[in-house]
């Protein structure tokens, strides 16, 4: 890897998106904690600092060096860190008079090499409650809006070694329309990088780490059926070939005809693939469970041990590999800054201790989006690519409630009925993820002459770009009758069927 720009994250919520709009320049960049020091590299080429829910003049907000940084590396601070940067080179930051959020447009741009080609009126998206009130003696204003004097500005060449700027806005965010051009702007020109990253070098230069990693050492690796899993394993396979055993457990929860499906595509992939029907243990543990968090446990934990014991008749294996992505590192653990921990998910968990192994995640620091790229790369096939996103625990948290071998064959089928509806009629590719929800409540109903009371689906499909924000797909009202009627008809123990129109934020893209 040959160029690199490094995000230092104070915890802003639009982090990742400066990430992927540099990425998307087919420059590589990584995202790390403010608190963690800077690793200077021949690779790394410059460092953004990002916004933050902190206010600068807060005790406990983190303040790192930025001249000592910028003695390194150009450096761009946006929102925060323009306010950061203001603050410790001697000028004044306050609360805002009035509120600065939403759109607002550029004005007395000097066209300096961040915004050049980019001229008065550019609309920008601002989030902040706190101002520069005046800069630091030395330092230029490059840009202001209607309300705020200071929008962009630059320091001056006897501040550091290198080119320091910042702005007041948020250029990741598709509301500021020239936002890309001034990351490019900062990024190519600025920094000097080359935009080399593409799927090609990426698989080339992932397939070489491996080889070099793993050597003539043997990995295991369980699937899904999944992009993630699927990408990883092609990847490891592709630099190991056979020495990549894996493990495919069928837990009773997976979609309709899954197990048999999934098989036959890894057989057409050359993996070195093992099913392992465990349903049965599933069920029996799962029996009478009522608790979302408990029924997650206990998937997990029986996930791992039929996943060990199949491991254990393996010989002489040192590596484990896995699919993990951004996102599941994101929300695990607060990777960058100070943030939150969503949620946990077992693939991020780290190693069972007694397995001694170490680990191989291939895609780590990608998107699903850039897996997908990945894949297409590789030249697998779409039948995995374009699949939607499925739970980790499967169906086992969209039966609400208790599991039972016959809920979820009834879910099993309404589901395989509704996503088949959805590829028929040229919907699944336009939305990021569909499924449908077996509900813990019974209603009445009339079938022919006679009063039913059976059970209720409810059908959720999202649209989104990498999950981590999703808006509810507003199917056709014919399209969702069409599926009721077919699903109320051909399930039986189902006589009413309902569609979910929450979007997360607040609501998750699953219920349990």
């Amino acid at each position: 890897m040959n160029n690199k720009i490094l995000i230092l994250d104070f915890g802003s919520q639009y982090t990742q998106l400066i990430a992927r709009s540099i990425r998307e320049l087919n420059v590589y960049c990584e995202i790390q904690p403010c608190t963690k020091p800077v690793q200077y590299d021949a690779a790394l080429k410059g460092v953004i600092l990002s916004g933050s829910p902190f206010s600068v003049n807060d005790p406990n907000a983190p303040k790192p060096d930025i001249k000592a940084i910028a003695d390194k590396l150009p450096v761009l601070g946006v929102c925060y860190g323009a306010q950061l940067l203001a603050q410790q080179s001697g000028g004044e930051v306050g609360k805002s008079t009035h509120r600065e959020y939403g759109r607002a447009h550029l004005q007395n741009i000097v066209h300096d090499p961040l915004l050049a080609t980019i001229n008065d009126g550019s609309q920008v998206w601002m989030s902040h409650s706190d101002t520069i009130k005046q800069l630091p003696a030395g330092f230029e204003v490059i840009a202001q809006t209607e309300s705020i004097p200071v929008a962009a500005y630059k320091a001056p060449t006897s501040f550091a070694n290198n080119p320091v700027y910042a702005i007041q806005f948020h250029p990741e965010v598709t509301h500021s329309t020239d936002g890309r051009q001034l990351l490019k702007n900062f990024v190519i020109d600025i920094c000097g990088c080359e935009a080399d990253w593409t799927p090609a070098s990426f698989v080339h230069e992932t397939v070489e780490r491996i080889k070099n990693e793993v050597g003539d050492k043997k990995v295991v690796m369980a699937l899904s059926g999944g992009v993630d899993s699927t990408v990883a394993a092609t990847l490891i396979h592709r630099a190991i070939g056979d020495k990549l055993y894996c493990i495919f457990v069928d837990n009773g929860l997976l979609r309709k005809n899954e197990f048999e499906q999934v098989l036959d595509g890894y057989k057409h992939l050359g993996l070195n693939t093992k099913g392992i029907d465990a349903k049965t243990l599933f069920y029996n543990e799962l029996d009478g469970v009522t608790d979302p968090e408990k029924k997650r446990k206990i998937i997990g934990r029986l996930f791992i041990d039929v996943f060990q014991e199949e491991a254990t008749h393996l010989k002489d294996v040192s590596f484990l590999g896995q699919g993990t992505i951004y996102p599941d590192v994101i929300e695990s653990i607060s990777v960058h800054g100070p943030s939150v921990t969503i949620k946990s998910h077992h693939n991020v968990g780290g190693l069972p201790e007694k397995m001694n192994m170490s680990l191989v995640e291939p895609l780590r620091f990608l998107f699903k989006d850039e897996v997908r790229k990945i894949g297409k790369e590789l030249g697998i096939d779409d039948i995995f690519l374009q699949r939607h996103p499925f739970p980790g625990p499967g169906l086992g948290i969209r039966v609400l409630g208790a599991v039972s071998a016959e809920k979820v064959h009834m879910l099993q089928e309404a589901d395989a009925i509704y996503i088949q509806h959805l590829r028929d009629s040229g919907l699944y590719s336009q939305v990021w993820q569909a499924g449908a929800i077996l509900l813990p409540v019974q209603s009445v109903g009339v079938m022919g002459d006679e009063r039913t009371y059976e059970y209720t689906v409810a059908l959720r499909a999202v649209t989104s770009v990498d999950g981590m924000t999703a808006d509810w797909a507003h199917l056709p009202y014919s399209f969702l009758s069409k599926v009721s009627n077919d699903i109320i008809n051909h399930v039986k123990g189902i006589n009413r069927v309902v569609y979910d129109i929450s979007s997360k934020p607040p609501a998750t893209i699953e219920w349990e």
